[in-house]
C-alpha cells in the first residue's frame, strides 16, 4: 500500500492471492465483511477431511494465515488437515508467508507489569499451554516448508457486534472490583493492518518463529471501558461487585487471574504500525454510530 499502514482504508487483500480460514466466532461478528476486504477468499473452518484444505483452498496459496483456535482438546485442528492436503495433492508447495493467530494469554500473570515479545512465557492455564503448544507446532511446519513463522499474539479483541457498547445495551456490563487488574486489548481492524504489514514485508527467519504482541497503546482497567460506554450510551454505572458476587464461572475467573500490560512497541519499529485505535475511547467512538443505527438507542450522546 502506499499509505500509511495503520489507516483502515489501506486494506488492500486482492494484491494477495490469500485464503483465510474463519471460525465461527468470527464469522458470526462479521468481521471480514467490510467492502475492502471483499477480494479475500473467505470460508468457514471444517475439519470434515483433508479435502477441504486441498485445490483452491489451502495449499497452492501464498500467504497462509492460520486464524482458528486450538479445540477443546488443546491440539491444533488445522495442523493435520494441512499435512493430509498436502498427501492428497501430492505437491511440493509451500506460501511464501506463514502467520499464526495466537494470544497474549501465553504470557500469564506478570502482577500489572510490562510485557514484550522476549518476556517469559509463564501460563499455567489450559488456553495458554495449548497456545504455546500449537506456535511450536506451527514453527516447526514452516521450517519443513523452508519458511519462518510469524506469530501474532492478540490482546483482548473487540470490533463490531462485540465490544462494550453491546454489552451496556445488552444489561450484560458488570465492573468486577479487582484492584489494580489491567487488560490489553485491540480493535480487530488493527489486528487486520498488522498482519498485512508483515505479509507485505516478511521478518521471521528459517526455523524460527518471529512474535508480534497485536495490542494497543493504554492497557487499562475492565470497569474503565465499561463506565466509558455507560457515559457514552447515557446509561448507569454499574456498581463494581466482587468475582462471589458476580458468580463467575471458572472460565470467567480464569480471565483476572492473569494481570499484565501488553507493549506493541516491537510492531511499531519494525513496520511503522501505530493502531488507528490507539485506546478503546477512539474504538467506541468509531463504533458508536453503527451500534446506534442496528439499535434505534435514541438516548445515544
Amino acid at each position: 500500500p502506499s499509505s500509511p499502514v495503520n489507516e483502515p482504508s489501506t486494506l488492500r487483500p486482492r494484491q494477495l492471492p490469500l485464503s483465510i480460514s474463519l471460525d465461527d466466532d468470527m464469522t458470526r461478528h462479521n468481521w471480514l465483511s467490510r467492502p475492502d476486504t471483499a477480494a479475500l477468499e473467505q470460508w468457514l473452518f471444517d475439519d470434515e477431511g483433508p479435502a477441504y484444505l486441498g485445490g483452491e483452498r489451502g495449499v497452492g496459496k501464498s500467504h497462509l494465515l492460520q486464524s482458528v483456535g486450538t479445540a477443546r482438546s488443546g491440539d491444533d485442528p488445522v495442523l493435520p488437515l494441512l499435512a493430509q492436503a498436502a498427501e492428497v495433492t501430492a505437491t511440493d508447495w509451500a506460501p511464501d508467508w506463514f502467520g499464526y493467530l495466537s494470544t497474549t494469554v501465553v504470557y500469564g500473570d506478570w502482577q500489572g507489569a510490562w510485557v514484550s515479545e522476549d518476556s517469559e512465557t509463564r501460563s499455567t492455564s489450559t488456553r495458554g499451554l495449548a497456545r504455546l503448544r500449537a506456535e511450536t507446532e506451527w514453527t516447526g511446519l514452516s521450517t519443513t516448508k523452508g519458511l519462518g513463522l510469524h506469530v501474532f499474539r492478540l490482546a483482548g479483541i473487540y470490533g463490531s457486534g462485540r465490544n462494550a457498547l453491546e454489552t451496556v445495551l445488552a444489561g450484560k456490563a458488570r465492573i468486577i472490583d479487582k484492584p489494580d487488574q489491567v487488560f490489553s486489548r485491540i480493535h480487530v481492524e488493527d489486528i487486520a493492518t498488522a498482519v498485512f504489514a508483515s505479509m507485505t514485508a516478511p521478518t521471521a527467519d528459517v526455523g524460527t518463529a518471529e512474535v508480534f504482541n497485536v495490542c494497543d497503546d493504554e492497557p487499562c482497567p475492565p470497569g474503565t471501558v465499561i463506565a466509558h460506554a455507560c457515559d457514552l450510551l447515557n446509561r448507569p454505572v454499574p456498581t463494581p461487585v466482587s468475582m462471589d458476587e458476580a458468580g463467575l464461572s471458572a472460565m470467567g475467573r480464569s480471565f483476572y487471574a492473569d494481570n499484565k500490560r501488553v507493549s506493541n512497541q516491537k510492531l511499531q519499529d519494525c513496520f511503522g504500525w501505530t493502531p488507528a485505535f490507539p485506546t478503546y475511547r477512539e474504538g467506541l467512538a468509531a463504533l458508536l454510530p453503527d451500534v446506534r443505527a442496528r439499535t434505534g438507542s435514541g438516548d445515544v450522546n
